[in-house]
């Protein structure tokens, strides 16, 4: 499926953007991201996002933003914080400069759903999709397109406490 963007609407309570330390660690995990081909390239930026929870038992998080290629050295401000996701009118309240990742919705009904949780990292591997059953990894049940609530639906039926699962015909996190 072609990237189109994201599928929600974006609320800027500010253009602050994120400094946090655990910047860093995330800026290495997306170059080891696109250096193994997880978060293959497409004009404009890469098919993959990471993110981390901000505190414990709270479900912000800084992601990486929309067409952002994690190749690129990537400055803080090409991240964004994510106060909340209102799943019921589709609206994503962020701070910083960029729209915030497409999968922003899944990223927080998992940090919702699963508390033990504090970082995600989702990516596409047509290796990984391909050898999925054979390595036994639970997949959804249902293809879903890229950043829809039938994708966060069909993820929160099989989450329980899988730390790695496949997106079906999708990708991984």
């Amino acid at each position: 499926m072609k990237y189109i963007g994201v599928k929600f609407k974006t609320v800027f309570l500010s253009d602050k953007v994120p400094k946090d330390q655990r910047l860093e660690e995330l800026k290495y995990w997306c170059s080891q991201f696109h250096k193994y081909n997880l978060a293959p390239p497409y004009e404009g930026g890469s098919a993959g996002n990471l993110s981390f929870r901000i505190s414990e038992n709270q479900n912000e998080f800084i992601i990486t933003g929309s067409k952002i290629g994690l190749k690129d050295n990537l400055t803080y401000d090409k991240f964004v914080t994510v106060r909340k996701c209102d799943f019921d009118i589709h609206r994503v309240f962020v701070e910083g400069k960029k729209e915030p990742s497409s999968e922003s919705f899944l990223h927080s009904s998992i940090y919702i759903n699963r508390q033990d949780i504090n970082v995600i990292m989702h990516g596409h591997s047509s290796e990984i999709l391909a050898n999925a059953k054979r390595l036994r990894i639970t997949e959804t049940k249902r293809e879903d397109s890229y950043g829809t609530m039938g994708l966060v639906e069909s993820v929160e039926k099989i989450l329980s406490d899988l730390n790695f699962f496949i997106l079906k015909n999708h990708g991984f996190v």
